[in-house]
């Protein structure tokens, strides 16, 4: 998906402020965390709230390395509402939720560090 996670690899292409401004990037509250036995590389499927005006979305996300999926539930995460939906295996995906690559290379999940309103984006 991406050219490379690596601390030290260089800045993307240039964008203009224009092209930041449509990817529509918002914090939702995950209300449901299920195994996803079915997919290729260890992942959790996650409802997210994303307020009254987004709604609740689904999507997948390969976290299992660093969260316990009970865990998940009432936590605030980032993501993508704006892309079309992508399918990922037997799942569709609604939203890609946000994350950093730690020293591993797994995924650490894009998050507020206080609450915030679910819908809030990002600017």
């Amino acid at each position: 998906m991406h050219l490379s996670h690596e601390p030290d690899a260089p800045a993307a292409e240039e964008t203009s402020f224009d092209q930041f401004l449509k990817v529509d990037i918002r914090v939702g509250t995950v209300v449901a965390a299920h195994e996803f036995p079915e997919a290729r590389k260890p992942a959790y499927r996650l409802e997210i709230d994303f307020g009254p005006t987004i709604g609740v979305k689904k999507t997948s996300a390969q976290i299992t390395a660093n969260y316990v999926r009970e865990e998940l539930v009432g936590r605030q995460v980032a993501a993508v509402v704006n892309f079309p939906p992508r399918q990922i295996g037997p799942a569709m995906s609604e939203v890609l939720t946000l994350g950093f690559a730690d020293e591993a290379g797994e995924v650490v999940l894009f998050s507020p560090d206080k609450a915030v309103p679910d819908g809030s984006r990002l600017f």
